[in-house]
């Protein structure tokens, strides 16, 4: 795995939040017992399609936004998660990747704190 700056930032930043122990999610929250920080992770692949419109997305990464079209208010935590801003995502560009993926059942029009996901 070749890890570019952006990937590195947000694994660093991960193993910072499993460090500290942030996950501080008592009951079921957006991402279940999981904080949506610590799910950030499995967006990884993700990085460099949500910081430019114009990026091809991978296939690794449609994998895990479909296994997070089920719920939609677990993608938008993560998406606009302290983890996937220190890694640099721009969640504005971010909720376009379940349709740039071709996602059929994605969550047309749910909103995700400002934005919309189309």
């Amino acid at each position: 795995m070749v890890f570019t700056p952006k990937l590195l930032a947000l694994f660093v930043a991960l193993v910072l939040v499993g460090t500290i122990g942030v996950d501080k999610v008592n009951g079921a929250g957006e991402c279940g017992r999981t904080s949506p920080d610590a799910m950030a992770f499995r967006l990884a692949p993700c990085a460099t399609a949500a910081e430019d419109a114009n990026a091809q997305v991978s296939s690794q990464c449609c994998s895990q936004v479909q296994s997070f079209s089920q719920n939609p208010g677990c993608l938008c935590a993560v998406l606009l998660s302290n983890t996937a801003k220190s890694a640099g995502i721009k969640p504005e560009v971010a909720i376009t990747i379940p349709k740039r993926c071709n996602i059929a059942s994605r969550p047309i029009g749910y909103k995700c704190g400002a934005y919309t996901l189309p």
